[in-house]
């Protein structure tokens, strides 16, 4: 799990993400607040849409480390390993230049919902990109078809 900032109407949000190990998106969350309600929500998201992770990555804010915790107890789920270090995850840290690069050219939003929309969109053609979403019958598509798929 990994966090970061982008400006909406003047404002500081957060841009969440969850990403494997091979740094795949897993799931993502913009919000208007940091605290341990918006980490615990993306932990069980992330978690009820996929696997239960064996080792989990985050780095030192308390927030993540109690929402993990807190998800742990109340949904008596396995994880083998807990680690906070900010050198271990760098393959996370990576995809969020592509967003902030993108939305620094467009200078900001003018409202959280339209925020939330385009990230949405980015976050998904990154996905097609890397070649996260499943084709029907393991065929080669291309991006655009893939997306327009998407939107219909």
């Amino acid at each position: 799990m990994e966090e970061t900032y982008i400006k909406v109407s003047g404002q500081w949000t957060y841009l969440y993400r969850a990403v494997d190990r091979a740094g795949d998106t897993l799931d993502f969350l913009l919000t208007a607040k940091r605290d341990l309600a918006v980490t615990r929500r993306l932990s069980e998201l992330a978690i009820n849409r996929h696997d239960v992770p064996g080792k989990i990555t985050i780095d030192k804010s308390g927030a993540n480390t109690a929402a993990i915790e807190s998800v742990k107890a109340d949904a008596s789920v396995e994880i083998l390993m807990l680690r906070q270090n900010k050198y271990l995850n760098h393959i996370v840290e990576q995809p969020p230049r592509a967003i902030k690069r993108i939305t620094r050219a467009m200078r900001g939003f003018t409202s959280f919902c339209s925020a939330g929309i385009i990230i949405a969109g980015i976050e998904t053609m990154h996905m097609i990109h890397k070649g996260q979403l499943d084709c029907p019958g393991g065929q080669l598509v291309s991006a655009a078809t893939q997306f327009y798929s998407l939107a219909v």
